[in-house]
């Protein structure tokens, strides 16, 4: 997982760092707010970690933005100096999901972003999922639609199983490539682009078949199941790339 920690003080995003990579996830730091939501317009993060105050912004102006603007619920960690229970009150009521005091007990804040996983993305049952008409046995990586096996290559797999477990969800392409490769985005952009384009045609990711697979430029890619009316569901919320960040 993909986890962007805000806080104005070097020292202390490090020390989040060490307890999160810890866990085996990924970290990114910025020291200003407006430095993350730049970025939220064109990356994704599975998990925010924010201190309350900071020298451009506020963690609840930044909660606010990220509920009203992004379509996926990312869940939203507080870290913060500020300890009173109305604090608490407040940073739940703006949209966090949870709230650890500082001075930060390591061994607290692992178990908190452990938890916030978990609830959030939680770990299929079994060795079986099933969207739709697709059917994925994740024991023998193999993809059935309509009953019927797709002959997909490894890489291929592994996106359609990331981008069907994400509906709805504009990921960028660093994530994808991140996900999925795990190397340089740059060496395998054009790879993500000729994967996605042999999903579209094994599994006919086509409205007319009740899915579809969007490319968003300059971000990356979404897949969409479409309604009767070939309406998206559930409904587009993400920023544009040029959109306004306050307001």
């Amino acid at each position: 997982m993909r986890v962007a920690i805000v806080d104005d003080d070097a020292s202390q995003i490090e020390l989040i760092s060490r307890a999160v990579t810890g866990l085996g996830h990924d970290c990114q730091g910025f020291e200003r707010g407006q430095a993350l939501l730049r970025q939220m317009r064109r990356d994704t993060f599975d998990l925010l970690i924010l201190d309350w105050h900071l020298p451009d912004t506020s963690g609840p102006e930044i909660v606010a933005w990220v509920r009203s603007k992004v379509a996926h619920r990312v869940p939203i960690l507080f870290v913060t100096n500020r300890n009173q229970e109305r604090d608490l009150i407040e940073a739940l009521a703006c949209g966090a999901d949870d709230y650890l005091p500082k001075p930060v007990r390591i061994g607290e804040l692992a178990a908190r972003v452990a938890a916030l996983m978990r609830r959030t993305y939680p770990a299929a049952t079994g060795d079986i999922e099933v969207h739709g008409r697709f059917t994925f046995d994740l024991q023998h990586r193999t993809l059935l639609s309509g009953g019927v096996p797709v002959e997909l290559k490894q890489k291929e797999y592994e996106l359609a199983h990331l981008l069907f477990n994400n509906l709805g969800r504009l990921m960028s392409r660093q994530y994808l490539v991140d996900k999925v490769w795990g190397v340089n985005p740059e060496i395998w952009s054009r790879s993500l682009d000729t994967h996605v384009s042999n999903l579209r045609n094994k599994l006919e990711l086509r409205p007319h078949k009740g899915y579809r697979l969007v490319a968003v430029y300059g971000v990356g890619y979404r897949l969409e199941m479409l309604d009767e009316r070939g309406l998206a569901r559930p409904p587009d919320a993400d920023p544009a790339p040029d959109e306004p960040l306050t307001g």
